[in-house]
């Protein structure tokens, strides 16, 4: 008798919050919960999100967009939310950081340089117009701001500026909803998920699952991105005479 599979590859568009939540609770020998419960933990899952930006670049979440130039205006705006402000003309929300940006004009990319503050600061005058060659990110709470040098001027308005920038995971939001992570990242999700709950719930827990969730994560992460191809030269000598 051949085999019978399911054909379905989409596990985890269909593993809801509240499947996340029920499998974390089970793994501290909770079941049926409710309530407050619930609650709790779709609080410990929105923080566990916010954790993971603090464990580095999540390339599901890298996302490519263009901001038109205005004349004699250097910085553009991105906020959190429309909650929170009005984004600059073609600016997206719920940015976290610019990865990399180019100047483009009439679909020619120039590559722009990312500064410091310290670097952007020690910039003579700020106000000089002409094609923008460096930028500078700021990452605030609610909001992120990028500043050209050089202001773009009455020739480079209209023109772009194209850039590769990093998303905000989505919030848990509704028990009905799915995360906003891969299927990748659904073993660790769980797993921090039900560390995070043994620190309110099952303390004498906390350590092995703790132990589970980071290995979880740190493959997931390796795993994570896309391949590159990798050259290797060898190297010459050339011995004195």
């Amino acid at each position: 008798m051949a085999n019978t599979t399911s054909g379905t590859t989409t596990f985890e568009k269909g593993f809801s919050i509240s499947d996340i939540v029920e499998e974390a609770y089970e793994r501290l020998g909770i079941q049926g919960v409710s309530g407050y419960q619930l609650k709790s933990a779709r609080r410990s899952l929105n923080i566990l999100f916010q954790e993971w930006a603090n464990r580095g670049l999540h390339y599901w979440e890298v996302a490519n967009n263009n901001i038109t130039l205005v004349a004699d205006q250097a910085t553009y705006t991105m906020f959190r939310s429309t909650g929170d402000g009005t984004s600059s003309a073609t600016a997206v929300y719920g940015v976290d950081d610019i990865l990399e940006a180019s100047y483009r004009n009439a679909n020619v990319d120039t590559p722009l340089t990312k500064v410091s503050r310290s670097q952007y600061q020690a910039f003579s005058n700020k106000t000089s117009t002409g094609t923008p060659s460096q930028y500078f990110v700021q990452r605030f709470i609610d909001k992120i701001t990028v500043t050209l040098y050089l202001t773009p001027g009455s020739s480079e308005a209209g023109k772009f500026l194209n850039y590769y920038y990093v998303k905000r995971i989505q919030d848990a939001g509704d028990y009905t909803n799915d995360a906003d992570v891969p299927y990748r990242f659904v073993p660790c999700m769980t797993a921090g998920l039900a560390y995070y709950l043994a620190i309110k719930n099952s303390p004498d827990r906390v350590q092995m699952l703790k132990m589970l969730y980071e290995d979880e994560l740190q493959r997931a992460l390796q795993e994570d991105g896309s391949s590159s191809s990798t050259y290797i030269s060898p190297k010459v000598y050339y011995p004195e005479s």
